[in-house]
C-alpha cells in the first residue's frame, strides 16, 4: 500500500513540475515524450519517498546487533565427507557456468569434495559410469548426505 502512495505521489510531483518547467507546446496532446517524462517522474519519486519511509527502519535495523551466520554457510567444503547430488549436475573443467561441461551428474549420487573452493563453486570428486571423475560443481545443488 506504501508503495501505490508513494509512486501516486511521485506522479503528482512530476506533473506539478512539469506543468511548470516544460514548455506549454508539450502538454497539449500525448505523446511518446510527455508519457516518457510521466513514467521516468513518477518512478524516480515515488522511489525516493519509499526510500525515505524506510530509513527510519533501517536506522532502528542498525542498533540491534546483527545475527550470526550459520555455521555451516561460512565453513569450507570439508574433504572427503559425501554430499548428495540435489539436482542433476553439470561437472566442469574450470569453476564457473562459462567452463566446458566434462559430465552430469545425476541427482541422488554422493559426491566427495576434495577441499578445495573458488567461492561457490567446489572441486569434487564423483564415480559416473565406474570411473572417477574430478572437477568443479556449484555448491548451491549439493546436500548432507543426512539430508
Amino acid at each position: 500500500m506504501n508503495a501505490v502512495l508513494a509512486f501516486a505521489a511521485g506522479l503528482l510531483i512530476t506533473l506539478f513540475l512539469a506543468a511548470y518547467l516544460t514548455p506549454r507546446a508539450w502538454w497539449r496532446r500525448l505523446n511518446a515524450r510527455a508519457l516518457c517524462i510521466a513514467v521516468a517522474g513518477a518512478w524516480s519519486f515515488g522511489s525516493l519517498i519509499l526510500y525515505a519511509l524506510q530509513a527510519p527502519a533501517s536506522a532502528i535495523a542498525a542498533e540491534t546487533p546483527p545475527t550470526p551466520a550459520p555455521r555451516s554457510a561460512a565453513m569450507p567444503p570439508a574433504a572427503g565427507k559425501p554430499f548428495r547430488v540435489h539436482r542433476d549436475l553439470n561437472l566442469r573443467s574450470a569453476p564457473g557456468v562459462h567452463a566446458p561441461r566434462m559430465a552430469v551428474v545425476p541427482a541422488g549420487v554422493e559426491v566427495t569434495p576434495t577441499g578445495v573452493q573458488d567461492g561457490d563453486w567446489w572441486q569434487i570428486s564423483a564415480t559416473l559410469h565406474g570411473s572417477e571423475n574430478t572437477g568443479w560443481v556449484s555448491s548451491l545443488w549439493l546436500r548432507r548426505s543426512g539430508e
